[in-house]
């Protein structure tokens, strides 16, 4: 499809019009010939003859580029137009100087201009300042071949693209963009003149009602006010079509450091009265008008929707809000004392069930002789949430490693304890009469490991060691410890049906998610109740749905904790289980016990589930599939001589440990079991012992974290002279926390802090066979 215009585009008309010039070259270069032809000078003649053949060659050379030029630019133009003519963009196509050659369909039903007009004239009514933005995505396209821009428009946002078509041509699309939730879209149809203006003072929208006082668009501010610069609360000049008018002028933050500037009526005579704010109600912001004694004189409707009230007028403004640290009275008299500043502050609401925070911006104002208010409120719940959510996690993971630490250096305390326990048991019997001391010894080391235990829980992230257990078995032993958690005002009470109660879970983390239960219960019911833990076995014929999830058919064993407890309110219950989550007050409560909770029993393939009323408790119910075990033939297996144990191999052990007490427990320990055992402190000394290469090791039994060189680094480097030397790495840091480099290492196993003699020993022997 060809178009007319393009028969006279401006890059193709540029191309043409050297024909004019062509013809006077090839005119100049035929006088020259005929003068040579008559020259009477025979040197002079052969001189003009040459120049005269030059000049032709070049004027037939360059017309003949010329109309090659041209063709290849109709023919790109033609390609152009073809493609975008359909498009429900508008697209232009322009010279360097901004002229219009070609228009699409769009193009021509949106503007009223024609080819030979300037885009900066066509798109003039649309944006503001449109010759800087066109000169700059121009230049941009120059450099780089395209360019793109987000231009505000009066409704809504443009996109601006350019594409450079030959070397002075240029393809200009515009694209509409829907503006999602601007307050200043919607301010389009409100009586109120307002407008939106960039952090450099320039205007980038402005609505029906102010164009109108204005007399039509203006793209600075110095072009609407005499009085430069703007004070938020005081009255201004402002030129108007018709002469001045005088208007109050309440500035509100936008993003990205724009400002929404609306105008109030101003009289001259304000009495105070309502019916002069009578279009205050129409602002698309909550807005409150505040006396310094806190009595709010007027409150708009969206404020009225933000605070939840039918009627704000004559409350006060210290009844709705609290958190500020200090009495709002304080807080309003501070800010009426500075004119012309803005003082803003976090709140939150008092009067809602629900958490509800807003920030609050006071701008003084002065009517009638008198200091008021003007209060802008923004919803700021998300943003607190947000921030309580980050400084929570940060106090979370200081605990955490805090207690990674503490628990490693309390392992390594209470591998030398049971260690050295372990050394006097065998030299005691139990007659002896320091026997029974020594086992409360051994059992107390044992409990302490179990506590460093729980600290490295919290502090990142176990692995699950799932076993077949017996449910009530584990409630049982639980009782009472439970019975010590809840106190004296609080009774608990279990509840079993006859049939067995199998899963398959670990055991450590399932009494962790119990007890966080329970400890919860008891925190609901602070005047006392009753504790019901109950355990059922239920069959499932149909999936069972609720609360998003989707429960398989099948056998399940069935742990419900229940409170009397004051309950937890429906819009809070589907939160409990999001980490960092809390109904407690600060600092009762990390948020962070259900989460684990929840997450322990999705882990080990079960659901939980809330259930709670309001004043009459709460209810905790946990699925977890029933353990079927699996029936096995028994096999006969061929008779053999049992093989013989041995109490000891013979083998060397080099044992690189930083600390003393651990270091001589162990040595003795594989001494006693009839190891050679060589000693380093660090694993410098360990590789300085290891540069004799006529030493054969069986065993590297070494400490991961240590002073100078770690234990994987330094192993990794001894291995590449002894390939065939088993490792046993020791630590009272989690597995877990060095795994990826353990599994670099071949043959290496892990023993974690605190060990026993037995334990050690059992895994030195494994290793060597």
């Amino acid at each position: 499809m060809s178009h007319p215009a393009l028969s006279r585009h401006p890059l193709t008309t540029k191309a043409i019009t050297l024909a004019p010039r062509l013809g006077y070259l090839l005119a100049l270069s035929v006088c020259v010939l005929a003068a040579a032809l008559y020259s009477p000078n025979t040197t002079l003649g052969l001189f003009l003859l040459a120049a005269g053949t030059t000049l032709l060659a070049a004027t037939l050379l360059v017309q003949m580029l010329s109309h090659r030029n041209v063709r290849a630019q109709k023919s790109l133009h033609r390609t152009i137009s073809d493609f975008v003519e359909l498009d429900a963009s508008p697209s232009f196509t322009t010279d360097r100087e901004g002229v219009i050659g070609y228009r699409n369909k769009a193009a021509k039903q949106r503007f009223s201009s024609a080819e030979g007009d300037t885009l900066v004239a066509t798109l003039g009514d649309l944006f503001a300042s449109p010759a800087a933005t066109l000169y700059r995505l121009q230049n941009k396209a120059l450099a780089k071949g395209a360019a793109r821009e987000d231009v505000v428009m009066r409704r809504g946002h443009l996109r601006l693209s350019v594409h450079q078509i030959g070397e002075n041509g240029f393809l200009w699309r515009l694209e509409d963009i829907v503006e999602r939730s601007n307050p200043g879209r919607h301010a389009e149809g409100i009586s109120l003149p307002m407008m939106t203006v960039s952090k450099s003072g320039t205007v980038l929208f402005m609505n029906d009602t102010l164009r109108r006082l204005l007399g039509g668009r203006e793209a600075t501010l110095d072009r609407i006010f005499n009085d430069l610069p703007l004070r938020p609360g005081e009255v201004h000049e402002i030129a108007g079509i018709g002469g001045k008018v005088f208007a109050q002028v309440c500035i509100l933050e936008s993003i990205v450091g724009r400002r929404e500037i609306y105008l109030l009526p101003h009289t001259g005579t304000s009495t105070g009265n309502p019916k002069d704010w009578d279009l205050f109600d129409e602002l698309p912001v909550p807005l409150l008008k505040v006396a310094p004694s806190g009595e709010i004189l007027l409150c708009n409707r969206p404020a009225r929707q933000l605070l939840a009230l039918d009627q704000a007028q004559g409350a006060f403004l210290g009844d709705l809000v609290e958190g500020l640290g200090r009495p709002v009275v304080d807080w309003l008299a501070a800010s009426a004392n500075s004119i012309g500043e803005q003082k803003s502050e976090f709140v939150r609401a008092s009067r809602q069930s629900k958490e509800v925070y807003f920030q609050i911006s006071l701008t003084p104002i002065v009517e009638n002789g008198s200091t008021l208010l003007v209060a802008v409120l923004h919803d700021a719940t998300k943003l607190k949430t947000l921030e309580a959510q980050f400084i929570q996690s940060q106090k979370m993971q200081a605990i955490g490693q805090l207690a990674g630490g503490v628990a490693h250096d309390f392992n390594n305390l209470l591998t030398a304890i049971s260690g050295h326990c372990d050394l006097l048991l065998l030299r005691h019997d139990q007659g002896d009469q320091d026997f029974g001391d020594l086992v409360q010894i051994h059992q107390n080391a044992n409990r302490a490991a179990s506590l460093v235990g729980q600290l490295l829980a919290f502090s990142r992230k176990q692995t699950l060691q799932p076993e077949v257990i017996e449910i009530c078995e584990v409630m049982d032993d639980l009782a009472h410890l439970l019975g010590r958690l809840v106190g004296e005002r609080v009774t608990l009470s279990l509840n079993h049906d006859a049939e067995a109660h199998t899963i398959r879970a670990d055991k450590r983390q399932l009494e962790q998610v119990i007890m966080n239960l329970v400890v919860n219960a008891r925190d609901a019911m602070p005047d006392g109740g009753e504790v019901r833990i109950e355990t059922r076995v239920e069959v499932l014929a149909e999936p069972y749905e609720r609360d998003r999830a989707t429960v398989p058919p099948g056998k399940y064993v069935v742990v419900s904790v229940s409170d009397q407890g004051v309950g937890i309110a429906p819009d809070k219950l589907q939160k409990i289980f999001e980490p960092f989550y809390t109904t407690k007050r600060t600092g009762e409560g990390t948020g962070l016990g259900l989460s684990m909770a929840y997450g322990i029993v999705k882990q080990t393939g079960g659901f939980i589930f809330a259930d709670s009323v309001v004043g009459n408790g709460t209810e905790f119910t946990l699925f977890f599939p029933a353990h079927t075990p699996v029936e096995t033939v028994p096999v006969e297996m061929p008779h053999v001589l049992p093989r013989p144990t041995h109490s000891h191999s013979g083998g060397v052990v080099l044992l690189v440990e930083d600390e003393a007490p651990v270091r001589t427990f162990a040595s003795r320990a594989l001494r006693m079991r009839g190891y050679t055992v060589l000693e380093a402190e660090n694993a410098e000394e360990a590789l300085k012992t290891l540069e004799d290469l006529s030493l054969n090791i069986d065993v590297f039994v070494t400490d991961v974290i240590m002073p100078g060189m770690d234990g994987p680094s330094w192993v990794a480097k001894a291995l590449e002279d002894r390939p065939g030397v088993k490792v046993v790495f020791v630590s009272g840091y989690a597995e877990e926390s060095f795994a990826e480099q353990q599994a670099r290492i071949p043959n290496s196993v892990f023993l974690p802090k605190p060990f026993s003699l037995s334990e050690l020993t059992a895994t030195v022997q494994n290793q060597i066979h």
